[in-house]
């Protein structure tokens, strides 16, 4: 069975031979596993099996970018969205916010043109070479872009947009509605040449810990109308939906289902996203991908991400509708020894015959 045949068959609520499994590690995470001897030439991707490959445009405003500041820290640039940002060398983080070129209506009336497709977005010849492999190698590919409140908060700031929400709805509204378009152009455009997809997996993070950075009514009113635009121009084109949202999003889950979504991934269990409890809940109508929780995949104790994999998956598994992922990224305080325990026991737990 191929990793496209095994996807498609969770994705579509039937099991398959086994549970799919696709990751996430931090840079500094993978440096650590090269010293500890995963082989320099190859990634954890190739070494661990990942399923998933991914197929970004450059959906920013193309401004130009600069450095700032740079030590041998961090460094200070001005990105191609025009937002400053501080970025450190040696450890993986959030990028730290200090600054925004967009930052109201007028600003956006004036920079919005810039958000559209051109040929310069995709690097043709490479990308579509690297689509045909994967697509021959029986990969599960993936559109991948960020889209809606977590795409324009990095372009206008969170500070800015989030009181927009009450004060100018209707930009807000604009704002979502242009993130998506980009998208969709993209996306249109790359399938018109050549690239072939299985799914779109946007981007969109919608809560921190314990709820969501907005009201549903919020969400239903601003947000849904474009995440279900784009979901249905997805799967107008054959195409799954997959939703990355980090923090907890339970209060939206019912509305994600509504827009037309069809998994929700990470799940991120140290805010409060309980994977048994979705899939009791929404397993017939949501599929999962995630839901593991990376603070016991450190712990001293194999025992515990044991537990954590055994029980998650007796539950999950049952009936498809469920992929392997950490509840975020997996941090450089994973082992390469420890996650390769990790993987023996996604396959073990997670066969179905």
């Amino acid at each position: 069975m191929t990793s496209r045949e095994r996807v498609l068959m969770a994705l579509n609520h039937i099991e398959p031979d086994r549970v799919p499994l696709s990751d996430s590690p931090w840079g500094t995470t993978i440096a650590r596993w090269h010293r500890e001897g995963l082989p320099e030439e190859i990634g954890p991707a190739e070494y661990f099996g990942y399923e998933f490959v991914g197929f970004a445009p450059d959906i920013s405003f193309q401004l130009p970018q600069e450095v700032i500041e740079e030590t041998d820290e961090y460094t200070i640039v001005r990105n191609a969205d025009g937002a400053v940002v501080k970025n450190w060398k040696h450890k993986t983080s959030t990028p730290e916010l200090l600054g925004f070129l967009i930052t109201n209506r007028s600003k956006w009336e004036e920079y919005r043109d810039k958000l559209t497709m051109n040929e310069s977005r995709v690097n043709w010849a490479a990308e579509l070479e690297r689509n045909k492999k994967a697509r021959e190698a029986g990969y599960f590919c993936t559109f991948n872009a960020p889209i809606g409140y977590d795409r324009m908060a990095m372009v206008v700031g969170p500070e800015n947009l989030l009181p927009a929400i009450i004060d100018d709805p209707e930009w807000v509204m604009e704002l979502f509605e242009a993130s998506v378009q980009i998208a969709i152009d993209a996306a249109e455009e790359m399938l018109a040449r050549g690239f072939e997809f299985d799914a779109a997996f946007l981007y969109d993070d919608l809560g921190y810990r314990n709820t969501t950075f907005f009201s549903p009514r919020a969400y239903r009113e601003l947000l849904m109308p474009a995440h279900k635009r784009a979901c249905d121009f997805f799967h107008s084109k054959g195409m799954k939906t997959i939703l990355h949202s980090c923090g907890n999003v339970s209060a939206l889950v019912p509305h994600f289902i509504e827009a037309g979504w069809d998994c929700l991934q990470p799940l991120e269990v140290k805010a409060g996203m309980d994977l048994i409890k979705l899939k009791r809940d929404y397993g017939d109508a949501l599929a999962f991908m995630g839901g593991i929780d990376v603070r016991k995949m450190a712990a001293p104790d194999p025992r515990l991400i044991e537990e954590e994999i055994k029980v998650k998956f007796e539950v999950a598994k049952v009936g498809g509708g469920y992929i392997y992922h950490s509840d975020h990224s997996v941090p450089d305080n994973v082992s390469f020894e420890r996650y390769k325990f990790v993987m023996q026991l996604v396959h073990e737990y997670g066969r179905y015959r």
